[in-house]
């Protein structure tokens, strides 16, 4: 695609250069350097590269890359979906249910790391690059999981599974905020998830069959071949503009490929392992600290909390002197940029808290089919991303985002109190309540948070908008790693004494500990309407009501970001940052404000 020295790649409209003083890091650990890392005037390979993709694109060559992009929604969105599945039985064979969680925010842990340097090796190497460095994840992931003998080996494949699969969505969010201008945007980035009208309905009928026919490894193991031949179109079809873009560009960047150690700095390496060791050290041992016996005071649970609280100031006192700062400090001062990652990680925290269990409470409160069940859970996403494209177009009609995402979180807040009315019982009103809260939650779901990207990306420079928009998937990673540890931490410590004091009345001592590690086998046994069964739905039912009481209390804040939100015009522009925005005077004017072939 390029030659060795990195001087192929086509520009629209200036020349730009990369000195390798500007990523040397002891002049700025020195305190000599400008604390705000590179000009944005000097722009990066990946982005020098995108710009003349965008600048050459014409209504067949985006609707190509559009098609290409719902092809790759629908594989890793499908797939997603299932392997939800599949992991609470994986963990249920090896008689560790309880462990979902800790699996849940392991994988949530490494994706949001793998969000903010997936962004920067797109900026600094290039989008297909990074596209295919994320398949490779993705493959061994998957083979590690599906050939899993313990629920050890199976997180270690979910998580190298997650990196990949989640620098995966990273690069298709980022390519559509690359290509589509600000009116167009919201619409295009729920083109990757349209799948989910279908997927809702089908991925029932696939987790029973394979759960009937074979197992769940061979569940997870067909992806391998499938995502492969789904991802192919679309990396071929960048190539093939990346290379007339070459061909028609008037002029060459003067870009030069970062030596390794100028890649560590850029990347800011060290930020980023502080940052995921302070997530993992601080979120993981909520969910190991519980079960029958609860073992808070052990050092294997206080060691980790006390060495990731101190990583904190660390990452603080490293990120103001670092050569290349995760995310510069004057775009985390504009509420334009702080609302909607506020925003990501509150929704998410939210979500995950009654979502993460909820598979379990439909199957054993709620005595649904597996196929039922498997739809319930999926009807959030049907919901949100059947509305959302419809949003989409009113957004493009009037130009405007912010009383959407006002009205959507207003929602989410009445979904939540559903949920804490319709909690779990065989009742045909209980089973429509519960679905009706997770339509309603989904309605919600498609008003705001893609809405609160788009608005995000809107107000960045080009150059800003990969690694902003790694910052606000991994903040959405972020949520759900809060809400997995919150939700298991509660599960963990609420329900095995709940459990105990239902199934007090009955002798077998050893009854509760059984249904605790793998309520699917063991709660089967009893019929619904039998004391032991209803004392075991009863203890879920509690349980649900703890996790979904603290969901609504965050939907207060919720609607408090929203509000927070700004309100521009959006126009078919790529960004609405002008040259003379934020703290950098000598800014050269975009290319992608230039005129081009493609105006919508």
């Amino acid at each position: 695609m390029s030659s060795t020295n990195g001087e192929n790649f086509g520009q629209a409209k200036e020349t730009a250069t990369v000195s390798p003083s500007l990523v040397a890091a002891p002049d700025k650990l020195s305190g000599n350097a400008d604390t705000t890392g590179l000009p944005t005037g000097h722009k990066s390979i990946g982005v020098l590269r995108i710009e003349a993709i965008y600048n050459s694109l014409t209504t067949t060559s985006l609707t190509a890359i559009l098609v290409c992009i719902f092809l790759v929604g629908y594989a890793y969105g499908l797939d997603a979906t299932v392997r939800n599945v599949y992991t609470t039985y994986a963990t249920a064979s090896y008689q560790k249910h309880s462990l979902l969680a800790t699996v849940n925010v392991l994988r949530t842990v490494f994706a949001a790391g793998a969000q903010f340097t997936s962004a920067r090796l797109a900026d600094g190497f290039g989008r297909v690059e990074v596209i295919g460095l994320a398949i490779v994840f993705y493959l061994v992931g998957s083979i590690v999981e599906a050939t899993s003998t313990g629920v050890d080996s199976y997180a270690a494949g979910a998580v190298i599974w997650q990196v990949g699969m989640t620098s995966l969505q990273t690069m298709v969010t980022v390519l559509i905020g690359d290509l589509t201008s600000t009116r167009l945007r919201l619409f295009a980035v729920y083109i990757p998830n349209l799948h989910f009208a279908i997927t809702t309905w089908v991925s029932g009928n696939i987790t029973s069959t394979v759960l009937k026919d074979t197992t769940w490894q061979w569940g997870i193991g067909m992806w391998c071949i499938i995502i492969t031949i789904c991802v192919a179109p679309l990396v071929g079809a960048l190539l093939f503009l990346d290379r007339r873009a070459q061909r028609i560009s008037s002029q060459r960047s003067n870009a030069k490929r970062l030596s390794l150690v100028e890649t560590f700095w850029r990347l800011d390496t060290i930020g980023l392992l502080l940052l995921i060791a302070i997530i993992a050290l601080i979120l993981t041992p909520f969910t190991i600290a519980g079960g029958i016996k609860t073992t808070w005071k052990t050092a294997h649970v206080i060691a980790p909390l006390v060495v990731g609280f101190v990583c904190i100031p660390l990452f603080v006192l490293w990120e103001r002197r670092a050569p290349q700062p995760l995310v510069r400090l004057q775009d985390l001062k504009d509420r334009g940029v702080w609302s909607p990652i506020a925003l990501s990680i509150t929704t998410n925290f939210a979500y995950a808290l009654q979502g993460n269990y909820l598979y379990t409470l439909l199957v054993i409160a709620f005595s649904f089919s597996v196929k039922a069940a498997t739809r319930i859970t999926s009807l959030y996403l049907f919901t949100s991303f059947v509305v959302g494209p419809f949003c989409g177009l009113f957004v493009y009609r009037s130009r405007h985002m912010k009383y959407l995402v006002v009205a959507g979180t207003v929602l989410y807040m009445v979904a939540f109190g559903l949920l804490i009315r319709y909690r779990g019982d065989s009742s045909s009103s209980s089973r429509s309540g519960v679905i009706g809260a997770e339509v309603l939650l989904g309605i919600g779901g498609g008003m705001f948070p893609y809405a609160a990207l788009s608005s995000l990306q809107v107000a960045l420079k080009h150059e800003q908008m990969a690694i902003m928009t790694g910052v606000f998937l991994a903040s959405h990673s972020i949520g759900h790693a809060l809400g997995a540890s919150v939700s298991g931490a509660i599960w963990s410590q609420v329900l095995p004494s709940t459990l105990e004091e239902k199934l007090s009345f009955q002798s077998n001592a050893t009854l509760p500990r059984l249904i605790y590690a793998n309520p699917f086998a063991v709660a089967g046994h009893y019929p619904v309407g039998t004391p032991i069964r209803e004392a075991i739905n009863s203890s879920y039912r509690h349980v649900q009501l703890l996790l979904c009481v603290t969901g609504l209390c965050l939907c207060i804040p919720l609607v408090g970001f929203a509000l927070c939100f700004r309100n521009p015009e959006l126009t078919a522009a790529q960004t609405l940052a002008k040259e003379d925005d934020g703290d950098d005077s000598n800014l050269a004017h975009s290319p992608v404000d230039a005129e081009r072939p493609l105006k919508i």
